[in-house]
């Protein structure tokens, strides 16, 4: 029997894999867009969640992420989707140990974080499934573990579940500096998008813009990011 082999990174790093891509240049565009849109606030904690489930939070938390590293950024990617982690998946690591171990405190952050194949690209899987994931995401322990890694990480990004299955993301929503929304062009139909936007502000969250994917591929590509006026939404 073998252990601690090395999973195969599932195809979903278009940044990486294709950097000189359509698709990864909208990535790159939408860090810029991040950036100069909250010239006023220090973005250094980001949130990515969606309305429902299979809208493609992930993959784009996966690629930003990796967009922040390429661009300089001491980046960290947390997945705090404890009920159903893929960032280990996106990126081809084990899931033996993460997040919920460490707001348990079984393990310590350098038992936890992990490097990746992009440089300055770092990742905190979510870690075996505890009973209570929202109270863990709640408790003191999160938030004084954020505070933790601010002192090692410019950027740290927390792929969440989707606002309207569970209440994790909006427990979560108050501890970051920023929140994007992502929309799935072909299934997420639009009061929903209204519902998780209202939910997400009901618990103050700082929502920068919506991510739009699964466009029709023309000129345009895949995602199109749209920031600013929220009542457009």
């Amino acid at each position: 029997m073998m252990f601690n082999k090395k999973r195969e990174p599932i195809n979903q790093l278009e940044i990486i894999n294709r950097p000189k891509s359509v698709v990864s240049e909208q990535f790159r565009t939408l860090r810029t867009n991040i950036q100069f849109t909250s010239a006023d606030v220090d973005i250094q904690r980001l949130l990515i969640t969606s309305s429902e489930q299979a809208e493609g939070k992930s993959t784009v938390a996966a690629n930003l992420a990796a967009s922040f590293a390429q661009a300089g950024h001491r980046t960290l990617l947390i997945d705090a989707d404890m009920r159903k982690p893929t960032q280990h998946k996106i990126f081809g690591k084990l899931n033996v140990k993460g997040l919920s171990n460490l707001i348990a405190g079984q393990i310590d952050i350098n038992s936890a974080v992990q490097e990746t194949d992009q440089e300055n690209l770092y990742l905190i899987s979510a870690g075996p499934v505890p009973p209570n994931p929202a109270e863990l995401l709640a408790s003191t322990s999160m938030e004084q573990l954020l505070e933790q890694l601010d002192q090692s990480f410019g950027i740290i990004l927390l792929d969440t579940p989707p606002v309207l299955a569970v209440t994790d993301a909006k427990v979560l929503s108050h501890l970051v500096d920023g929140t994007l929304l992502v929309v799935n062009s072909k299934k997420t139909h639009r009061e929903k998008v209204i519902d998780a936007k209202n939910e997400l502000e009901k618990s103050t969250a700082r929502i920068l813009g919506v991510v739009i994917n699964d466009l029709d591929k023309k000129e345009d590509g895949d995602y199109y990011y749209y920031y600013g006026e929220k009542e457009r939404v």
